[in-house]
């Protein structure tokens, strides 16, 4: 029995559903996002609600439904009020700054590092060497905060590198002489 899948997923005043074949659209204030919809799972869209149905009641479609109704729900949360992730960098040198739209990192490598936004992704760069990816994708978003967080990942020894403000990176013993 899929709990999350049966819950109706609430429509805000100002956001609007539509589906056209098995394409989910969903506009709101800061924007329009669209996803394809597996074929096994129905939606009904009422004026306030989504609700999500599946085919059967195997094992596969609860998840599906479960899954679905958790996409449309960040989606219609994304369209409201956005998402963000926040980055910071510890090391000496380490820098981030815009260039234009990109991001650019100083991060010990001999050459800077950019990233570009993809979609409606924006990064804002903020004292102490914090970076905050913003947008109405939630997948999109951590996505691309990842990406950033690959460019020098936490070392253990020293606590280096790129981390999610809320990481706890487990520190190691150095050597012993």
């Amino acid at each position: 029995m899929s709990r999350i899948g049966k819950l109706p997923v609430d429509l805000p005043d100002k956001v609007q559903a539509s589906q056209q074949g098995d394409e989910l659209t969903i506009k709101g204030p800061k924007g329009e996002l669209s996803k394809k919809i597996h074929q096994r799972v129905t939606l009904e869209i009422s004026e306030d609600k989504i609700i999500v149905k599946r085919q059967s009641d195997s094992k596969d479609d609860k998840s599906l439904q479960g899954m679905t109704r958790s996409i449309v729900d960040s989606m219609v949360e994304g369209v409201v009020s956005g998402f963000s992730k926040k980055l910071e960098m510890k090391g000496v040198g380490y820098s981030a700054s815009l260039q234009g739209k990109s991001l650019q990192l100083e991060v010990g490598y001999s050459h800077p590092v950019l990233i570009d936004p993809p979609g409606e992704i924006e990064f804002e760069v903020g004292k102490k060497n914090t970076i905050t990816v913003s947008g109405i994708d939630k997948q999109l978003v951590g996505d691309v905060a990842a990406q950033i967080r690959a460019v020098r990942e936490p070392e253990p020894y020293k606590g280096k590198g790129i981390k999610y403000v809320d990481e706890r990176i487990r520190r190691k013993e150095g050597k012993t002489g």
